[in-house]
Order: C-alpha cells, then structure tokens, then sequence
C-alpha cells in the first residue's frame, strides 16, 4: 500500500510540470502544496495500518485503510479539478410555454396617403378623427427554450473572470429577425439576450474583476458587465441576485467599467459598498458609414453610481443614480419591415432592414432606491422607488424625439419640454406547499423611461409599463436544481411607447377615441399565462 501510494504521488506530482505552461509556476506550487500536505497525511495512516496489522487482528485495521482510500479520492479530485478543469462552467435551462392574450388592440391609419402624382392628401374621417381599427387577438400557445451557459475562472488570489453565454429563441424559429409591430421586436445590442433572437448563443457576460488592490478594498472591473436581472428582481426568478444595479432601473446589456470601494470595515455598516459605473451604449462612427462622411451622430455614453447602503444578507438598501448623455432615436439592429410600413406586398415576404440612429435626442437622468428583506420564516418581500427625467434637445428623426413626437413642418421634434417619470414596484414571495408563492405590483406613469428592455417577458418588460402590472406565481421546487413555475402577468397600459425613449406617450383611450395618432399598434390590456421548468447544472 505505501509503496502503491508513494509512485502515485510521484506520478501527480509530475504532471503539473509536464502538463501546464511555464508562466503557470505559482499555480503549480500551490498545487503542490496541496499534494504535499494530503502525501503526509497518507503517510502517517500508512504508518497507523502497519502498526495496527502486528498489535491488533488484521478487521482493526480496515478504518484506516478506508480513511487512506477516502484521501486518496479526494488527492484526485484535487488533480483534476486544478489541472483540467482551468474554467468552472455551469448554466441552466428554461422550457417555457406562454398563453398570450391582447385586448382592444387599436391600429390607426396614415394621417396621410398618397395621391399617386408624389403629393399626399388627408386620411381622416369627416369628424376630424383618426382612421382607425380595434380587434383582440390570442397567441394560445408559444414555446421558447433559454440556455445561460456561466463560466468562472480564477486568473490569479485577486483576479477572476466571469462570463455567460445565452441563447433564447422561440421553437421553430431560427431566423434571429422579428417583424417590427411593437418596441419589444426591435432586437439591439443591449437587449439581444432577453429577446427572442434564434439559436445563436450571445455574449451576454464577459469581465473580470481585480479585487483588494494594493491591499485596500477598491477593486476594479471592465468588461461587458452584469446589469441583468438585478435586486429584487431575482426574486421572481428564482435565483440568486444576478445583477448588480437596481433591475427596476436597469436591464440591459452594456459594455464599461466599474471602480468600486468596499466600505464596511471603514463605516461599520454591514455590506456596504459604492461603485461608480460608466459605459458607451452607442458607438456611431465605426461600422456606420463614417467614411462616406455620413455620420452626424454623437457616441452615446452614461455614468453614475450603484450603492449598497446596507446589506447583512437579511436586509439589503440599495440607491442607484446615473445620467445618459447623448442619447440616440434608436440603436443598431435588425428587423424585418412589414407591409404597413411599406415592406413587400408579396405574403410572406418581407425588407430585412439595419436601423441605425440618425440624430442625438437629448440626455436622462435616472434614480432609484430599493428594499429586500428575507425574513427567518422564509418569507421575501421588497419596495423599490424609481424616478426618470429626460432633457430632450429638440431633435427628432423618424419615429419622433426624446418623448417627443416628429413635426413635419419643422422637421424637428414637435416640443423640448423635460418630463419626470415615476415608478413604484412592490412584491412579497411566501413559503407554500411543495414551494413558494408570490406575487408582485408595478406602476408606471406617462413619461416613466427606465433601462430595463432585456427583460425576457415576452409581452414586453412588465417593469416600463407605462401604467399598471400585476403577476402572480406558484414555484414548485422538485429538487435543489429544479423547479416548476406556473404564473400570470397582467398588463394594463394607460399611455403608449412602453420602453420606448422616441415619441410622445399617447392615452390609450385617444388612441381608441381617433383623437391622437399612434404609429404602432396600441394595446390596452394584454395577458400572460405562463408555465415553465428550469433545470440547473
């Protein structure tokens, strides 16, 4: 036996050297330390067994033969997880039917058509209102399937990287491009990971972070950085917080940097830490154009800080504040053009056509603060408070200005006004037979423009809605890596262009009287049930 475990450990020991790169040498001392310690420990039960075999009969010996065995399992887990396993990997995967149901659905004619000689003429009925038609229509079943693919890797004591991989796509449908009938089918950059957008896996992770540096609490981190599925969002998800501003503000994919200070041994209180965030959201020269001299258009970029005030793992405070400057009437994407915006008049044809902005629209300002408690009973429940404020410039391109909509007679936006939003959200998660039991209320009113347009609700992110939203879920948990979720989400939408930054919100009920003018369909109520399974690994 000792015979049998000194080659093995001389075999272990020459694999890192064989095995991993030069530049690897202190990851390799540590490893074998590792082996090292464990080879000392085998030795002094091999010790115990040869004593054992001439003081006792040869069944007292067997405890610590199965003691020798036990370390001998665990040395080759520790060989293999540090020499094969350089990147952790894990992920999930979320089957998920929904029922869809939209009401009093209003679209409106063109104010305008065309004469046939290139002039136009009114298209309006004799009262002075809109040409317009209502229907209600049911999408009874949709299927979607999300893969997350996580991986971790331990670049040195105070370096780590991170990343996801995520594919989310409807059955049956690999195209990757929607028709252009609301703001959720606009497919861009910052949202390509909670829209439908084929079999393609997308990056929608990829940083690293450099803690304790120069041995102080500041750390940095660059990359395409965690702003999904913040608190207290990962509540309703099932999950742990898995993203680091406020998801009643923020939801959406972005590229930058992150320096963060972590306060507690300075304040005493508890997990407290500030972080000041800056990113691009729009890059317009590159790729667009710029060398025709095309490019009339400013990068979009934002800052601002995301602080947890308090959090002892029971109770957690957090404030997040940032501005956006030189916000754009749209971003970079596809879609597919349908024919009453003048795509191909052959069914089932349609322009696959690539948007891009065409003006700066003005700057946002955007502000919140939230509360999560977890109480001993198991129970969850939170409030969180937003606030948005946009400083348009009086340009508009298009679809219309910073909350503002598009004057023909002017070709600019048809006015410059600021316009505070507000939010409120609320919910509460309780333990229940087999599982737990929540439901959650948000509310948004006409100028509410929050960041959260990666959200995978499939109707459209509850959290812009721009009026009222209420969901109510059952989770059964099967085991510790997977759950059943049955719910419901309820929208009631009071103004249009929910998560839309271009155009003025109309009242719904305009809409529907012809008194004001929508350029995409106008939804009123609409309804989701949902059903799914989620399987960790």
């Amino acid at each position: 036996m000792k015979k049998f475990v000194t080659l093995g450990l001389m075999a272990l020991l020459a694999l890192p050297a064989n095995g991993l790169a030069a530049g690897e040498d202190a990851a390799i001392q540590q490893l074998q330390e590792q082996i090292q310690k464990l080879s000392a420990q085998l030795e002094a039960l091999s010790k115990r067994v040869e004593a054992n075999k001439q003081a006792v009969p040869a069944p007292a010996a067997q405890p610590a033969q199965e003691e020798i065995k036990d370390l001998a399992k665990r040395l080759d887990k520790v060989e293999k997880h540090s020499v094969l396993d350089r990147i952790e990997l894990s992920g999930d995967a979320r089957f998920k039917a929904d029922s869809l149901h939209y009401n009093n659905v209003t679209l409106v004619e063109p104010p305008m058509v065309s004469d046939g000689t290139g002039g136009y003429l009114p298209n309006m009925n004799p009262d002075g209102t809109f040409k317009r038609s209502k229907y209600s229509l049911n999408n009874d079943i949709l299927y979607t399937t999300r893969l997350r693919l996580n991986m971790k890797a331990k670049v040195w004591d105070n370096v780590k990287f991170s990343g996801r991989l995520t594919m989310y796509k409807n059955w049956g449908d690999s195209t990757g491009v929607k028709e252009f009938d609301s703001w959720n089918t606009y497919t861009m950059d910052g949202t390509n990971s909670g829209n439908t957008t084929s079999d393609y896996l997308h990056v929608e992770r990829a940083y690293f972070d450099w803690s304790d540096i120069g041995g102080t609490p500041l750390y940095l981190s660059i990359g395409r950085r965690p702003s999904t599925y913040g608190p207290p969002t990962e509540i309703r998800e099932n999950e742990m917080r898995g993203g680091t501003p406020s998801g009643h503000l923020v939801n959406f994919n972005f590229d930058g940097i992150t320096v963060g200070y972590k306060l507690e041994d300075l304040t005493g209180i508890p997990g407290m830490t500030a972080r000041f965030c800056y990113g691009q959201g729009y890059e317009s020269e590159f790729g667009n154009g710029e060398l025709f001299n095309e490019v009339k258009v400013d990068d979009t970029h934002f800052g601002g800080f995301n602080i947890d005030l308090f959090n002892d793992d029971t109770t957690f405070v957090q404030l997040t504040a940032f501005r956006a400057e030189d916000l754009t009437d749209g971003f970079k994407g596809l879609v597919a053009v349908p024919a009453s915006f003048g795509g191909s008049p052959i069914p089932g044809f349609n322009m696959v056509a690539r948007y891009s902005a065409t003006t700066n629209i003005g700057d946002m300002n955007l502000a919140g603060i939230g509360f999560t408690r977890n109480e001993e009973n198991g129970v969850k429940w939170f409030g969180s408070l937003g606030w948005t404020q946009t400083d348009p410039n009086g340009e508009a391109g298009m679809f219309g200005g910073l909350l503002s909509d598009f004057d023909p007679m002017t070709g600019k936006a048809a006015d410059d006004k600021q316009r505070d939003g507000y939010s409120v959200y609320a919910g509460v998660q309780v333990p229940a037979p087999m599982g737990k039991f929540g439901m959650e209320y948000n509310y948004g009113s006409r100028y509410w423009m929050p960041f959260t347009q990666a959200q995978d609700d499939v109707v459209g992110s509850k959290l812009a809605t721009r009026g009222h939203a209420g969901e109510a879920y059952y989770i059964f948990d099967v085991n510790p890596n997977m759950f059943i979720k049955v719910g419901a989400i309820y929208y009631d939408y009071e103004y249009t262009g929910s998560g839309s930054p271009v155009g003025k919100p109309q009242k719904i009920k305009d809409v529907q009287d012809g008194k004001a003018y929508s350029i995409l369909p106008a939804v009123d109520e609409a309804w989701d049930l949902n059903a799914s399974l989620t399987v960790k690994f």
